[in-house]
């Protein structure tokens, strides 16, 4: 967590983060009250200073207790703990950060502020939290439709600060090429190990790594060098270059970053022990509890591999073999006299157990000792004995025994295994100083793959939500961007609410075709404050480069987007509702260009009536002279009365239909003004008790008799719904003939790629035979070739496999096989890994023309691979299809 300090400057507020872990600092200047405070509801800092250019009192309406101004702020920081200092904003708060953790005065911090030029403002507290961003209750959150449900952590904080601070627009349009290119990857991708950058540095700065850190470390390297060399990775390495020095503040080189990932992951497989090396058995004895061994040597080996601790390994085997011995030669003839004994109820009783408190292994009996000493077999080990006692001397219990001989063996198998377990913890301490050189690195890398990981998560989730890529219109490079007064438009077809799932069929879709401002009207319910929603958070996705929930999109490059919708009051200010909302639109104004996007929802609506209509003409007359985009809607019809001086302002509502004498909402956007609230039809539904609506409606008319007579007869417009029709494409290459692909099975170390080899050969055969017999009763001249894909144990099908469907075998390390098919691959690969024993399980697979050729496909490879050999575990559901092993050619579609 960072230590923050908040300060005042001539251009707005001033905040600096500084995070002590990674010693790095950063500032932004120029914020406005609304966009620090929303920078601090989400972020959890370690400590608060504030300035003492925040106690200026100029303005006198709002109070910092008895100074200052910034009520917003006041709120928000005084709900926390925070102490004062002046002195340089920076340079002072980097002194209080040495002092707050003891650090010397030598220390250096590293500045990463990332340049505001040709960078969207952050998004205010009022925007944030309205769109969800900042999870609101009430509020459809965006971050929950950005990405699936299963993720998590790191990627999901990246998207949300991305959300919060729009990066600039040469970084946002390398985010949607990079989407673009994982949309269309084919081969699997990586699992993506993220690792907290913080927690990173300060293991290894203390050296406190173990070796699953290690191992986690590698595979953040391993990840990255895969990357590289896969031809369609590759790519997407390179573009996620600057993404990733934008949140690291690392400028690194991407040859250079791949030759130090390669060196550093050389050097940790180097040294530790890695998954699946077996060459560190834990010792083991007939005579001792294996749970003793466990206990003793599971703190230290497999940590490091043996060959750096050779001797203290063959120390401690030397060790463990003596004290079996010692155990045999001691405790071993009692337990055979006893169990040779035979004796009624109450005889001798004694076994040898693993007293784990004491951590040594004893001898446990009574009534084991001869009435008669004979010297028969036993008695001397009997004579041996003596009580046990822990380390502080005192005896264990009546029950418990040992000897010298054990107790010496057990004292020098101890010293060997605190000896190798010193030496281990000396050599991963070592590793620890070695990588802190290449800290950068890790940093850099650790972060592109959080990076990575959040854009295929958005990625596949946009898919399975079918939304769309929009075009980043640049201010003077695209030429089909029409241009009115210096704005630029935006235009917007299909769009729906970004909370609505437009795969299920539940959303009314939109066209808005902005090039100015709009002055919105509607009835209550009607969809005014849903479209507002819809197209803020559609326009700070596409600027952010993200995919947006409609059919085509144009955004312009916004320089800022505010969404402002209801006020509430605030008496730890002592202001009420119409007052927080005017402060709000103020600043909304104070921060508003041509290049801005504008969205304010009922204007005015929290004082009188006539008076909060020329306040809202007025504020309209504002925005239509700086020649924003945006949209302020209003239910004070009494504004198009006024005599406005407008010209860029367009007249817009909401769509109603009249049905069986009722006037009903279509939530669809037309041209013009709608007169009609629904407000009585709205309370009613809503429970207003009916003679209290009868008696509103009599007063209505009472007074609004002659207006309704001279509106008699308009109607507005009825719009009919849009519907969009999605289709899947598939993609085969094409070959006259099928060459089954050969290796050479000796060169393939592992049993797993043999077997994988074998399985994908034999997929090919089977149903490249019945696919062939197909096309050539089909006519078709270029027949289409059965392509496996490997997924491995540490990666996951790719996005473009989202809702086509597949026949997929997967491998068992067990080396039994399992057949399915789906239309949800990654669902069925987390479902296969999530059972027991299943986690490192590998997928081939490949992509069909519909489900019902899949199933056949499927059925088909059920009953033929084990006549191949193969073991199924699921032979048994090949019996459950009518067609059995053959395809009927006639029932199956041609695809071209």
């Amino acid at each position: 967590m960072p230590v923050v300090g908040i300060s005042r400057s001539a251009s707005g507020y001033c905040i600096n983060l500084v995070l002590e872990t990674m010693k790095t600092y950063s500032s932004e200047d120029g914020l406005t009250e609304e966009a620090i405070v929303a920078k601090l509801r989400t972020c959890r800092c370690h400590h608060l200073f504030l300035h003492a250019s925040l106690r200026n009192n100029s303005s006198g309406t709002c109070r910092w207790g008895e100074f200052g101004e910034g009520g917003l702020l006041w709120g928000e920081c005084s709900a926390r703990q925070f102490e004062w200092f002046e002195g340089n904003p920076v340079n002072d708060l980097l002194l209080k950060v040495k002092e707050l953790y003891g650090l010397d005065d030598e220390v250096t911090f590293r500045n990463v502020t990332v340049s505001s030029e040709n960078r969207p403002q952050p998004l205010t507290l009022g925007t944030a939290t309205q769109i969800g961003a900042i999870p609101t209750d009430g509020i459809p959150c965006l971050l929950k439709v950005l990405l699936p449900s299963n993720c998590s952590g790191l990627p999901v904080l990246y998207i949300r600060d991305l959300l919060l601070n729009p990066p600039a627009y040469e970084i946002a349009s390398a985010i949607q090429e990079t989407c673009k290119l994982m949309s269309n990857v084919t081969c699997s991708i990586p699992e993506f190990t993220c690792v907290s950058s913080a927690k990173l540095v300060k293991l290894l700065e203390q050296r406190e790594a173990n070796h699953i850190e290690f191992c986690r470390i590698k595979n953040v390297l391993d990840e990255i060098l895969n990357m590289y060399k896969n031809s369609e990775l590759s790519e997407i390495l390179k573009l996620l270059m600057d993404p990733t020095w934008v949140a690291t503040g690392l400028k690194i080189d991407f040859e250079t970053l791949v030759s130090e990932c390669e060196g550093a992951s050389y050097r940790i497989g180097e040294m530790i022990s890695l998954d699946g090396e077996s060459d560190q058995k834990i010792s083991s004895s007939s005579v001792i509890p294996s749970d003793f061994f466990e206990d003793m040597e599971s703190s230290w080996k497999g940590r490091v591999k043996r060959r750096h601790i050779e001797e203290e390994f063959t120390d401690v085997q030397r060790a463990a073999d003596a004290l079996s011995l010692a155990v045999t030669e001691d405790f071993l003839p009692i337990i055979f006299r006893i169990k040779a004994t035979t004796a009624p109820l109450g005889g001798p009783k004694g076994e040898i157990l693993y007293a784990r408190e004491h951590e040594a292994v004893w001898f446990k009996g009574k009534r084991f000792a001869p009435s008669v000493w004979a010297g028969t077999p036993g008695e001397e080990q009997i004579k041996r004995l003596k009580p046990a006692s822990d380390s502080r001397g005192r005896k264990v219990g009546e029950e418990w025994f040992t000897t010298m001989n054990v107790e010496d063996a057990l004292t020098r198998y101890h010293e060997a295994g605190a000896k190798a377990k010193v030496k281990v913890l000396e050599l991963l301490r070592g590793l620890s100083s070695e990588l802190q050189s290449k800290i950068n690195i890790l940093v850099f890398a650790s972060m592109l793959l959080v990076i990575a990981k959040a854009l295929f998560a958005h990625v596949s989730e946009g898919r399975r939500r079918k939304w769309v890529f929009p075009i980043l219109a640049g201010c003077n490079r695209l030429k089909d961007v029409k241009q009115l007064n210096g704005a630029y438009g935006m235009k917007i077809t299909g769009l729906s609410p970004y909370w609505f799932n437009v795969a299920e069929g539940s959303a009314v879709h939109n066209t808005v075709d902005m090039q100015s401002l709009f002055l919105l009207t509607g009835p209550n319910g009607g969809g005014k404050s849903s479209l507002l929603r819809s197209i803020c958070a559609a326009a700070l996705l596409g600027i952010c480069g993200f995919m947006v929930p409609a059919h085509s999109a144009l955004i312009p490059q916004f320089d800022s987007i505010m969404l402002h919708m209801k006020s509430y009051d605030s008496p730890a200010d002592g202001k009420s509702s119409f007052q927080v909302e005017m402060s709000e639109i103020q600043s909304i104004i104070a921060g508003t260009t041509k290049r801005s996007l504008v969205l304010i929802d009922e204007i005015c609506r929290g004082t009188e009536t006539a008076k909060g209509t020329c306040i809202a003409g007025s504020i309209i007359e504002t925005l239509d002279k700086i020649g924003c985009l945006g949209i302020v809607s209003t239910h004070l019809h009494g504004i198009f009365t006024l005599p406005l001086i407008t010209k860029n302002t367009v007249y817009k509502a909401m769509g109603t239909v009249y049905v069986d004498g009722k006037t009903k909402p279509t939530w669809k956007l037309i041209e013009g003004i709608c007169r009609e609230s629904l407000a009585f039809e709205t309370a009613k539904k809503e429970g207003i008790p009916e003679t209290i609506i009868q008696r509103a409606e009599g007063l209505y008319l009472s007074v609004y008799a002659k207006v309704l007579l001279e509106q008699n007869g308009t109607k507005p417009d009825l719009c009919s719904s849009m519907s969009a029709n999605g289709s899947n494409e598939f993609h085969f290459q094409s070959s006259g003939t099928l060459e089954v692909a050969t290796y050479n099975s000796a060169e393939l170390a592992n049993p797993m790629q043999v077997l994988q080899k074998e399985v994908e050969n034999a997929i090919r055969v089977i149903c490249q035979e019945k696919l062939n017999e197909f096309y050539k009763k089909k006519k078709v001249s270029d027949l289409a070739e059965v392509h496996c894909v490997l997924i491995g144990a540490r990666e996951r099908p790719p996005p473009s496999t989202i809702g086509v469907s597949s026949v997929y075998v997967m491998l068992r390390p067990d080396k039994k096989i399992y057949v399915g098919e789906t239309d949800d691959l990654e669902g069925r690969v987390r479902a296969h890994r999530s059972k027991e024993a299943m986690q490192n399980a590998s997928f081939l697979y490949f992509i069909v023309p519909g489900k019902s050729l899949a199933c056949q496909l499927e059925t088909l490879l059920i009953n033929q691979l084990p006549n191949q050999g193969f073991q199924l575990t699921n032979v048994a559901d090949g019996k459950h299809r009518n067609f059995g092993t053959s395809i009927s050619i006639e029932s199956m579609p041609v695809c071209s």
